[in-house]
């Protein structure tokens, strides 16, 4: 399973505008070809993709989680 949400693009000010959450992500090719997966406070997690992701990640997608583990169980779900 796949998050069916619309692609961003994997930029500072996407990154900024992300909300103080827990919830899971997708990092996706130019092609919306899923490249990485991750689960975790989003804020933190996408600075680190933007900053030290895979290369071929040029768009991002997320889905907010009430929890850490809620989170969790989301990103065993893809």
């Amino acid at each position: 399973m796949s998050l069916r949400k619309r692609w961003q693009p994997l930029a500072r000010d996407t990154v900024a505008g992300v909300p103080n959450r827990y919830g899971v992500y997708e990092l996706g090719d130019d092609e919306g070809t899923v490249v990485a997966e991750g689960a975790g406070f989003l804020p933190d997690e996408l600075r680190e993709a933007l900053a030290y992701g895979d290369a071929n990640a040029t768009q991002v997608r997320w889905e907010t989680a009430a929890s850490e583990e809620h989170a969790e169980r989301l990103l065993d779900e893809l």
